[in-house]
């Protein structure tokens, strides 16, 4: 479904000759096509049939994710070196891809997340962040941004 979607945004950005568009998708559609192959050739080196090596919703909305990271880490860099133009079409891009993941919650949402991760994981310090991580990385996956949930996670534990 989807991948279905970032085709058709694609195909109606090209006739609309939305370059800023096209050029997002094209990107996401390479990092697609590239855990595709690398879906098929885990299935290969498993001796299973590499036609099962479907990409699922979940393996997509990684690869959003993964692109989203990519260009958050290039928009500090840009903003570090000055460069607005160059961070200005970061965040552009960012918004493209954006519409592909599902709803993101809020910074009060993630820390009520974090604070029950807590509670139930019976964490007292940085040194439980792996388990209490454990316990929140399905929750908020594709949600949110990774660096903010430990960010929250760290001040909730220290």
């Amino acid at each position: 479904m989807l991948k279905e979607k970032i085709n058709e945004d694609f195909k109606t950005a090209f006739k609309a000759k939305d370059e800023a568009v096209v050029s997002v998708l094209k990107m996401l559609k390479a990092s697609l096509l590239n855990k595709e192959k690398e879906k098929e050739y885990q299935a290969n080196k498993q001796g299973k049939d590499a036609t099962v090596a479907v990409l699922t919703e979940e393996d997509i909305i990684d690869a959003v994710s993964a692109e989203i990271k990519k260009l958050r880490d290039s928009l500090e860099l840009f903003i570090k070196g000055q460069r607005n133009d160059l961070a200005d079409q970061a965040k552009k891009e960012i918004d493209i891809l954006l519409r592909y993941l599902p709803e993101q919650l809020s910074e009060e949402q993630i820390k009520k997340i974090v604070i029950d991760a807590v509670a139930q994981t019976g964490a007292s310090s940085v040194k439980d962040m792996g388990k209490v991580m454990a316990l929140l990385m399905p929750k908020v996956k594709g949600k949110a941004d990774c660096a903010l949930v430990v960010k929250l996670t760290k001040e909730a534990l220290g």
